[in-house]
Formats: C-alpha cells, structure tokens, sequence
C-alpha cells in the first residue's frame, strides 16, 4: 500500500545515469547514454517532493512536482521541462512493496500515447527509474527513457 512516504528514499543528491531511445517511439532506434545530476527536497511533511535534474548532455533541465493524494493513496507525477517551459500531463499510481508504477496519457511526435514510469530496486544508495510509451492503450509498451539513480557523497 503507498504512503506519503513512499518517495523519502529520493530526497537529497544524486548522480543519474540516462539511457534513452534516439526516437522514443521506434524500437530500433539507437541508445543514447549520458550523465545527469538530481537534487530532491521534501514538502509538505513527506507526502509531496520536488526535485530538479540537470542534463548537460540535452542542454536542459527538468523538475518533478511528486504529490500524494491522502484520500485515494495515489501519487501523481508532475513533470516540467526547460525546453518548453511547459507542464506535461501527470501520471498516476502507486507503491506495492517497492516497486511504483504510474500511469497517464500525453502526446508525443503529434500521436496519442499511453505513458508508464517504473520505480523500482529503491534503496537509500540507488534507484531505477524508466519511462516507456504505449500506442495501443497499454497492450504493449516501448521502454524509451532508462535513469540510474545513485546516492551523490
């Protein structure tokens, strides 16, 4: 069962590790790998977070608005980007004994999408984080975006 405190292993600095698909919709697109830095603080007594990442590689950075919803105990994932300087739909879910997934829809590239991030292998040292996209409403998913999160010293 999620609790707002299923995101306290993120707060702090971290070193992150991206692997991404060249084109997130193409499964044979080419792999991308490049470093990042995160930084993630508390609000709200634990049951919100927000963080920022720092990718060099892209010349961006992204934030992440993380807000748990005490009546359904649900998360929702709000992202941001430098690029646009626009908020993307969120994605919803929860966390079951470790392992947190979180669902929504968007756009990519002009098409509908269904969007899934995974958190899993959490701990106070790392963390996984990946993204895929679904064309077909979540009967098959396209893992696009990878992050390895570890604990910066």
């Amino acid at each position: 069962m999620s609790s707002p405190h299923d995101f306290d292993f993120l707060h702090g600095d971290w070193r992150v590790l991206n692997r991404r698909r060249t084109d997130f919709l193409d499964p044979d697109s080419d792999w991308e790998e490049f470093p990042a830095t995160n930084r993630c603080w508390p609000l709200f007594d634990g049951a919100a977070n927000l963080d920022e990442i720092d990718m060099p590689h892209l010349s961006a950075k992204g934030a992440t608005l993380r807000l748990f919803d005490r009546e359904s105990g649900r998360w929702s994932l709000n992202w941001a980007s430098s690029r646009t300087g626009t908020l993307f739909p969120p994605v919803v879910g929860q966390f079951t004994e470790g392992h947190g997934e979180f669902y929504g829809d968007d756009t990519h590239a002009g098409k509908d999408v269904r969007v899934r991030f995974v958190w899993s292998d959490v701990s106070d040292a790392g963390a996984r984080w990946e993204q895929a996209f679904s064309l077909d409403g979540g009967g098959t998913w396209l893992t696009n975006w990878v992050m390895e999160f570890t604990r910066a010293s």
